[in-house]
């Protein structure tokens, strides 16, 4: 077994991700803290082909050598936006016709595993801070929750390992 270099990974260029055809999936992260986090989460973004990255409240924003050390260039990939409050991303995103989902441990959740997207729905998957989640406020406007079985000790996963578990799931069942 060899490994491919970069060249034998056909890789398109910006502006042929630009134009491809797009998951349609919205990441919203909803007052994310670090930003390594933030950067990652634009990376796994570029990886799936995702619509764009809403960043939102203390979520910080492109330009940064912070967020660039793990986004390693996704950020002029992927289309972004920036909103003073979550809850303004969530309204925009509803009047263009988004499902807006929170991936949270909450009670009525639906486990990933069995959660089924649907080929004509656009998706708005809302990630939380790190400490506290996806905001009550946010939790309250929300038309679905979404949590993903955990088995070990800890009650929960990094933000980005979240995001490219569930981005892989969107992948998978609506693109494989």
């Amino acid at each position: 077994m060899q490994k491919l270099k970069l060249d034998d990974l056909n890789r398109v260029s910006i502006e042929e991700f630009k134009e491809q055809e797009k998951l349609p999936v919205v990441v919203v992260l909803d007052n994310v803290r670090s930003m390594h986090n933030i950067g990652s989460v634009f990376r796994t973004g570029d990886g799936f082909a995702v619509e764009g990255v809403y960043l939102c409240g203390i979520t910080a924003q492109p330009p940064h050598r912070e967020i660039e050390k793990t986004a390693l260039g996704a950020t002029q990939s992927v289309n972004w936006k920036h909103f003073e409050t979550t809850l303004d991303a969530v309204s925009a995103l509803r009047a263009e016709g988004y499902k807006i989902i929170a991936i949270e441990q909450a009670a009525g959740s639906t486990m990933l595993n069995t959660f089924k997207p649907s080929t004509d729905e656009k998706y708005a998957l809302i990630f939380g801070n790190e400490v506290n989640g996806v905001s009550d406020e946010v939790m309250a406007q929300i038309d679905q929750c979404i949590e993903i079985p955990q088995f070990g000790t800890k009650h929960s996963f990094n933000i980005v390992i979240s995001a490219g578990i569930v981005l892989w799931d969107f992948f998978a069942k609506l693109r494989l």
